[in-house]
C-alpha cells in the first residue's frame, strides 16, 4: 500500500506549571502533529516536540523542511520501513523529532492497514504491566521536596528528580526529598548533563545511601567519551540520555563500556524503526532500557507503550509528560489506571485521533 500525501499540524501547549531542567524552564511545550494518508484512505498519526538544546531543532526547522521530507515519501510502500528511513537520512543528517513524526505516523497507518495493533504488527506481546514516574522539576530543595510529596500523595510509587545545577545542592535537595518521601518510593535522577566529571563522581558518591535507582545523563554528552569514568567510579548505575541518538551511538557506548543503562526516546532515535534497532543491541548485550520522551502528547507515548512490549529488557517507563499538559489533544490512546499503570487496548494502530477543536487551532500545512 503506498503513501498517498500529509498533512502537518502545529501548536503550543500550555503546561499546569513551568518544567525546569538543568537546561532551562518551559511553560508550555511546542508540539507537531503529522498526519501520513494511504491510497486506500487508511491515515496514521505520528507527533514530537523538538527540544533544541538536545536534539539541535527548532519548531520553526522543523516546519521548514518537514513538506521536504514528506514529499519525498509520496508513492513509497507504507510497510516497507526501512526504505522510509533511509529516504529520510537521504534528505537531511539529523533532525530525529521531525523524522520521528513522520515515522510514527507511518507505522501508525500501516499497523492499522494491518488491522494489527502496533505491538502485534512489531511482533510483540502484552506480557508484562507497564507504571510510569512522575517527575520533579528543578527548583530550590524545599520545593522540589513539596512536590515530591504531592506526588506521592497522588499514588505514585516511582518519582524521578530533575537535578544538574551544582553537586552539593543537588544532594541537599534529595536529602529533603527523602526526609518527606521516606524510604519505599523509588527514586530515580536525571541531571541532565549539568555536572563536570569530577563533580557527578563526588556527587553520585554522596547521593548513595538514598537508595538511588539509576542516574540519567551526568555529564555533557560533548565528553561521552569519558562516561566510562563516571561509570567506574559510581555506586550507582548510569543510564545514557543525551549521548544515546541511534543505534551507531548505542554501539559506541556498548563498545566503550560506558553506561549500564539506555534511555530511548522517539524524538533521538528518530522513530521506530531505529529505536529497534537499539532494542536489539541493548538485548544482545544484557542492557536494560528505559522508554521516555520529552513534551509531546499521548501520541508519542503510547507509541512507547506498545515498544515496551518488543523487549523484557525494557523495564523503566518515563511516560509522565501528557499529565503535565492542561489540554489533553487526543481522544485515545494509553490509558493511566489504578497505581498509575499504563494500559493500550487492542486495536489497531495506536488507537489515537486527535481532537477536531485541537486540530482547527493548528497552524496547518498541506504536503
Amino acid at each position: 500500500m503506498k503513501i498517498k500525501s500529509f498533512e502537518i499540524f502545529y501548536n503550543k501547549i500550555e503546561l499546569k506549571r513551568t518544567f525546569t531542567t538543568s537546561l532551562g524552564s518551559m511553560p508550555y511545550s511546542k508540539n507537531i502533529f503529522v498526519k501520513v494518508i494511504l491510497e486506500s484512505g487508511t491515515y496514521g498519526w505520528g507527533e514530537s516536540a523538538p527540544h533544541n538544546k538536545i536534539s539541535g531543532e527548532l519548531i520553526e526547522s522543523c516546519l521548514s523542511i518537514a513538506p521536504i521530507l514528506t514529499s519525498s515519501l509520496i508513492g513509497k510502500n507504507i510497510f516497507d520501513h526501512d526504505e522510509i528511513y533511509e529516504t529520510l537520512e537521504r534528505c537531511i543528517y539529523r533532525n530525529s523529532s521531525i523524522k520521528a513524526a513522520i515515522d510514527i505516523a507511518c507505522y501508525d497507518a500501516a499497523s492499522k492497514e494491518k488491522n494489527l495493533p502496533l505491538y502485534k504488527y512489531l511482533g510483540g506481546e502484552v506480557n508484562k504491566k507497564l507504571y510510569t514516574d512522575y517527575t520533579v522539576s528543578l527548583d530550590s530543595k524545599e520545593k522540589m521536596a513539596e512536590e515530591a510529596k504531592s506526588i506521592m500523595d497522588m499514588g505514585l510509587k516511582i518519582i524521578k528528580v530533575k537535578l544538574g545545577r551544582n553537586g552539593k545542592d543537588d544532594v541537599k535537595r534529595i536529602h529533603a526529598i527523602r526526609n518527606v518521601i521516606g524510604d519505599t518510593i523509588k527514586l530515580r535522577l536525571d541531571a541532565n548533563q549539568g555536572w563536570e566529571i569530577d563533580e557527578a563522581i563526588q556527587t553520585l558518591k554522596s547521593l548513595e545511601k538514598y537508595k538511588i535507582e539509576y542516574c540519567e545523563a551526568p555529564i555533557d554528552r560533548e565528553l561521552s567519551y569519558r562516561l566510562n569514568e563516571v561509570k567506574s567510579a559510581s555506586p550507582i548505575k548510569i543510564m545514557a540520555d543525551e549521548s544515546l541518538f541511534n543505534s551507531n551511538d548505542a554501539q559506541m557506548l556498548v563498545d566503550g563500556n560506558h553506561c549500564d543503562m539506555f534511555n530511548i526516546k522517539l524524538g533521538k532515535s528518530g522513530g521506530i524503526r531505529e529505536a529497534l534497532k537499539i532494542i536489539s543491541i541493548a538485548e544482545k548485550n544484557n542492557i536494560e532500557m528505559q522508554i521516555g520522551g520529552f513534551l509531546e502528547s499521548k501520541i508519542v507515548f503510547t507509541s512507547n507503550c506498545h515498544l515496551a512490549y518488543q523487549s523484557d529488557l525494557i523495564k523503566n517507563l518515563d511516560c509522565d509528560s501528557p499529565l503535565f499538559h492542561k489540554q489533553d489533544p487526543v481522544i485515545g490512546g494509553l490509558e493511566y489506571c489504578k497505581d498509575w499503570e499504563m494500559k493500550i487496548h487492542d486495536r489497531p494502530g495506536l488507537n489515537i485521533e486527535l481532537d477536531n477543536n485541537f486540530l482547527n487551532s493548528c497552524q496547518k500545512i498541506k504536503c
